[in-house]
């Protein structure tokens, strides 16, 4: 579930105060095109496979979502943690496709 962001209040006895700080507020997600994803293989708690994309840089609910749309497309489980998405199996090759297939055109295998 992505985490939603909480409205900030701010009063002020000032007539002339303009919060336009909080109001004109932009994303800090990059563009798919420009992020630099890199794919590996890593063994995990019982020594499982694990499928992990790494170096994602933006919102935290956009990589909930790309890790929701993954875990579907390769049909199994996973976990979205620590700015990382964690797909259980090796599913490097369908991971680096799909993502190329929505625009993360920068996107590499690493590791062995």
């Amino acid at each position: 579930m992505a985490k939603k962001k909480k409205k900030l209040t701010v009063y002020s006895t000032n007539p002339d105060f303009a919060a336009s700080f909080f109001q004109n507020e932009e994303s800090s997600s990059i563009e798919p095109k420009d992020q630099n994803l890199r794919i590996w293989l890593d063994r995990k708690k019982g020594n499982k496979l694990v499928t992990v994309v790494r170096d994602y840089e933006g919102d935290e609910a956009e990589l909930e979502d790309l890790g929701k749309f993954l875990k579907q497309k390769c049909g199994c489980g996973g976990s979205v943690k620590d700015m990382e998405i964690l797909i259980q199996g090796d599913h490097r090759d369908k991971v680096l496709e799909l993502l190329q297939g929505k625009g993360y055109s920068k996107t590499k295998k690493a590791g062995n």
